[in-house]
């Protein structure tokens, strides 16, 4: 057996099924799960449409660089989506099965674990498929903290000189998850500096891209940033994004890789032993979706119903903001925030993510703890009931009980 495999660490979910063994919720309450990110608006007919006229498709294998249709779909999406050129189709685009594999699988591409002390940045919080592809490719992740005094941006200042010397990859997410907080040009000119002096790769997760509430203004992504501050070539960058999110379908396992095309060409390169070819028939669905706007644009108008009723009311109990993006409210709960989502889960059949589960102990502290992740991904009915229950929890949470 790899013997890497026993440096990863239980995902979240599991330990959340843990932290839940024998609890009895009341049985007169039906569940309302509010823990994982996984998109529940209806998926749109013309995905459904398109999916149903696509089955010939399965007919053939798929090649791994997939359809040139697709791909130049994506890059002209890439390039409205952010007001860049358009990237080249057949050599800084690459379709995916969605982005959580191709952010691993890309972890696996650039690390070199024969080079000493082989360094991989992530923030803290994070999604944890950046740590165990940090830790499978055979680097040692570097936790970079975020914490609410700094508006939850990472503080890259304090990785010492010696780190970013032994850096190789680094993975960041805009809209965060679980923050919700957007990266800016700034931060960005920081990033591109900092690969350029020690020649580090930068992966920029942005499934939750689409998520936003302000049609006006759509939240900053890489390939922007980049284009603004003259790096049109994107070297040492590739952005990942995904339909889960921006068409509610996460079934569908379709996204993109995009940005440095010696890098793409790195990834195809391995995709190609990997196996990671996405159907024909998925790539006619995909394509559908692509290029259309309208159904997006309706998701966000739900997201942004659902954040306007709930933010409040939520408020009431637990201190919140709203984010700049994504989906998740990232709440500060009474006392420990494991303690808080068992009870809660026994008492009012709400589930919800700790925030220490999706955070590592770091330089003194864990940046989740005494937090909670809600992802407000159900029908506007069950999230308003949701978040109902938990103010009543919350508001009759003894100072005793928050303690434990």
């Amino acid at each position: 057996m790899n013997p890497r495999l026993d440096l990863t660490r239980p995902y979240p979910f599991e330990r959340l099924r843990a932290l839940f063994e024998g609890s009895r919720p009341p049985a007169d309450l039906a569940p309302v799960n509010l823990g994982i990110g996984e998109p529940r608006h209806p998926t749109p007919r013309l995905v459904l449409d398109a999916l149903a006229a696509s089955g010939a498709g399965l007919a053939n294998y798929p090649t791994t660089i997939g359809s040139a249709a697709l791909r130049e779909a994506i890059a002209a999406w890439l390039a409205a989506r952010h007001a860049i050129p358009a990237p080249d189709p057949a050599t800084q685009v690459l379709p995916v099965l969605g982005s959580r594999e191709a952010l691993f699988a890309f972890g696996q591409v650039v690390v070199d674990p024969s080079r000493a002390g082989a360094t991989v940045v992530l923030p803290n919080p994070f999604y944890q498929i950046y740590e165990g592809a940090a830790v499978l490719a055979g680097a040692v992740p570097w936790y970079v903290n975020a914490v609410e005094a700094d508006g939850w941006k990472p503080d890259w200042e304090s990785v010492p000189a010696e780190a970013w010397a032994r850096t190789q990859l680094l993975y960041l997410c805009s809209p965060d998850n679980p923050t919700g907080r957007v990266a800016g040009l700034d931060e960005w000119r920081t990033l591109f500096e900092l690969s350029e002096r020690h020649g580090f790769v930068i992966a920029s997760d942005e499934c939750y891209s689409e998520v936003y509430f302000d049609e006006g203004a759509p939240p900053l992504g890489a390939l922007g940033a980049a284009h603004r501050l003259g790096r049109d070539d994107y070297r040492n960058l590739v952005v990942f994004g995904s339909l889960s999110k921006r068409s509610n379908a996460p079934g569908l396992r379709s996204g993109y890789a995009a940005g440095d095309a010696r890098l793409i060409g790195a990834f195809l390169r391995y995709r190609t032993y990997h196996g990671s070819a996405m159907s024909p028939a998925v790539a006619a669905v995909s394509l559908a979706a692509w290029r259309d706007e309208e159904h997006v644009r309706d998701n966000r108008r739900r997201y942004k119903a659902k954040f306007d009723a709930l933010v409040p009311r939520l408020s009431a109990a637990l201190a919140c903001a709203r984010p700049d993006a994504s989906f998740y409210l990232w709440a500060r709960t009474p006392g420990d925030d494991a303690a808080f989502a068992r009870d809660l889960h026994a008492e009012a059949n709400v589930t919800v993510l700790p925030g220490s589960f999706i955070a590592r102990e770091a330089h003194g502290v864990n940046p989740g703890r005494g937090r909670i992740r809600i992802a407000l991904v159900a029908d506007e009915a069950e999230c308003a009931e949701g978040i109902d229950r938990i103010v009543r929890f919350a508001r009759h949470r003894t100072p005793e009980r928050a303690a434990r």
